[in-house]
């Protein structure tokens, strides 16, 4: 048996199929996308990869239909109870991963166009309500229904989409956000010019007479005067 390494997927598995006593990929797909896919998202193609990986390194028995569609059921081993549970009494210290598409554009909207803030939030909001409805449902069906654990999780996914679903209904009732913007001022007219008459441009450009000039008497006798 090989060693590998392992994942959060591969707890995963390992729990569902302890949870269940067996499973078959398809079985895995089913219970993840009612229970802890709702937090823990993946592809769900690592459902059907993952447990032929755990069963080489031992940690998963694998049975295999002779005829018919030749599905795979897999049991958890003592080996793989015993690394689940030493997984499950280790702390993690690490932070919430959060991968919020809606959130992301929301930290760039100042870069968009008008309205796309509003819009985003309605749509964020709507979708975090259905997904409340949803939680809802689930936490109405019988205390039998559900193992304790489970139900732990699911009172922190109601909580947590109560508060999105508002956060997301409050920035959408932003009065910034629903006043419609002023319209940008218009441009200062520029001033007229003065127009100039055509005389004025006849009487700037011609020469004065020269008018009645005095000729000094010495220069009179000699028979000088104006040329």
């Amino acid at each position: 048996m090989a060693e590998i390494a392992l994942t959060p997927v591969s707890y995963l598995v390992l729990g569902e199929v302890a949870r269940r006593g067996s499973a078959t990929p398809y079985d895995l797909k089913v219970a993840v996308a009612e229970s802890v896919g709702n937090y823990w998202s993946f592809p769900h193609a690592q459902l059907y990869k993952e447990p032929p990986r755990l069963a080489e390194a031992g940690l998963l028995a694998e049975e295999r239909e002779t005829g018919g569609r030749r599905r795979r059921t897999f049991r958890i081993t003592e080996a793989g109870r015993r690394s689940l549970q030493d997984w499950l009494s280790s702390p993690d210290p690490g932070r919430t991963e959060l991968r919020d598409l809606g959130l992301l554009k929301l930290a760039f909207a100042d870069l968009g166009r008008p309205g796309d803030v509003a819009r985003l939030a309605r749509a964020q909001a709507a979708a975090h309500r259905a997904h409340l409805e949803v939680y809802r449902t689930l936490a109405a069906l019988p205390p039998d229904a559900m193992v304790w654990t489970l139900r732990r999780t699911l009172d922190l996914g109601l909580a947590y989409e109560r508060l999105v679903a508002e956060f997301w209904e409050r920035l959408a009732a932003d009065p910034v956000l629903t006043r419609t913007p002023p319209s940008p001022p218009s441009p200062p007219a520029e001033p007229a010019r003065p127009q100039r008459d055509a005389s004025d441009e006849s009487a700037g450009d011609a020469v004065a007479s020269p008018g009645t000039q005095v000729v000094p008497d010495d220069v009179a006798a000699e028979g000088g005067g104006v040329g």
